[in-house]
């Protein structure tokens, strides 16, 4: 299943985006506002939504100033949310959020619409950077 954000331009070079980005507790900045639960462990965050299981991404990759890849901790639901960086100008930047993962179709049917929220809204986020 893949879920495609909204590209969204902030007023940051892609240096700074990038910065922002790898600093894993900067994402409590652009999760949902209902956010129950957020801790940062070395390369990796926790957190928690109402209504949902807490769900601990790890920093998978990153190339400097052009993309960042989160991924599931739990091999049981595999998944990557990435951030691709693009500087337009010196003090703006593209970014546009892509989750990938591998469901059953049942599970797919089941979380497509939650997901597709939750990426919009961290992409409306970021937007207000």
């Amino acid at each position: 299943m893949d879920i495609k954000g909204n590209t969204v331009i902030i007023q940051k070079s892609a240096k700074e985006t990038f910065a922002f980005f790898t600093d894993l507790k900067n994402f409590k900045v652009i999760m949902p506002d209902n956010i129950q639960k957020f801790e940062v462990d070395g390369d990796s965050f926790i957190f928690g939504l109402p209504g949902m299981p807490e769900i601990r991404l790890v920093l998978k990759e990153k190339t400097a100033y052009s993309n960042i890849t989160l991924g599931a901790a739990s091999s049981k639901l595999p998944f990557t949310l990435a951030a691709d960086l693009n500087e337009i100008a010196e003090d703006k930047t593209e970014v546009k959020l892509n989750f990938e993962g591998e469901f059953n179709a049942m599970m797919a049917m089941m979380i497509k619409k939650p997901l597709t929220k939750f990426v919009d809204t961290l992409t409306e986020n970021i937007g207000k950077l």
